[in-house]
């Protein structure tokens, strides 16, 4: 079995990958703050944009940082580029199903359920999809046991990831539930990586294998994707909070009321007057 190295430049790749996948995760769940306050497209775009900032970011940028302090001594690791990409997609379908689910239902514990079983098989199937887009001349195998408890991981974290959206709201708490999915996510990675083992083949030669090094593919796209990240801080920062949304609401409903009233007074003051000239036309005309 060959040697390899999950922590090759020490804490780095996990803090950075820990701390992009809790960002991730707490641009997201306040988007669905703010879903929560809308209906129609307003609670639909604001569900698309926290599937691209856990999807994205909080999933599949903190894998791919994480897999750049992966390595195998002598030997250089390439990534089929399209494998690559469609584990992104991968990973952003199924957390958008499981949040479209839960944000357009009611909140009820078999929605969180279903939902929270497809993002983690889904987050599962991005993991080892994106670890089968290494191209290495040694061949991959998995410690079953692992590989499973991998994949309990992240449907526990998928659910616990849905049934925290449906409650929080400040933003101390959506820090704090961030912090706790930032654990399961970064944890279920490193179990599924643990899971790994490499043996090695008769060819090393690297001349049949096709893909790019990660210095020159996932380096700049995991800078695209943090750029992403930086727009939706801001669109998150600029628009109101589901408190704020909820308040304005409240406050339209009550002029609303007033200005009903007012119609529904001046309406009375109109009867009131046409019935006392009335009165006064016939007291006029008897005389």
């Amino acid at each position: 079995m060959v040697t390899v190295h999950n922590f090759s430049y020490g804490v780095l790749n996990p803090a950075l990958a820990y701390a992009v996948s809790c960002l991730g995760a707490f641009l997201g769940l306040r988007c669905v703050t703010r879903a929560r306050a809308h209906d129609g497209r307003r609670r639909a775009s604001w569900l698309a944009l926290a599937t691209v900032s856990i999807g994205a970011t909080g999933i599949w940028a903190m894998h791919f940082i994480a897999m750049l302090g992966f390595t195998i001594p002598s030997q250089t690791i390439l990534y089929n580029v399209p494998l690559t990409i469609a584990s992104m997609l991968l990973a952003i379908v199924v957390v958008g199903v499981g949040l479209f689910i839960v944000g357009y239902g009611d909140g009820g514990r078999n929605r969180i359920l279903i939902g929270g079983v497809i993002i983690g098989i889904g987050v599962a199937g991005m993991h080892y999809l994106g670890m089968a887009a290494m191209n290495m001349p040694d061949s991959m195998h998995y410690n079953l046991p692992l590989l499973v408890l991998s994949v309990v991981i992240a449907v526990v974290a998928g659910t616990v990831a849905l049934w925290i959206g449906t409650w929080v709201s400040g933003w101390a708490a959506t820090l704090g539930a961030a912090l706790v999915m930032g654990v399961a996510v970064t944890g279920m990675h490193y179990t599924g990586v643990a899971a790994l083992h490499v043996y090695a083949s008769g060819d090393s030669s690297m001349s049949s294998m096709g893909g790019a090094d990660g210095a020159s593919f996932l380096f700049p796209l995991i800078v695209g994707i943090s750029m992403v990240t930086l727009i939706l801080t801001l669109i998150v920062s600029l628009s109101a909070s589901e408190e704020e949304v909820q308040l304005d609401a409240h406050i339209q409903r009550q002029l609303a009321d007033l200005e009903r009233k007012a119609r529904e007074q001046a309406r009375q003051t109109q009867q009131t007057l046409s019935s006392g000239e009335a009165d006064r036309n016939r007291r006029g005309y008897f005389r």
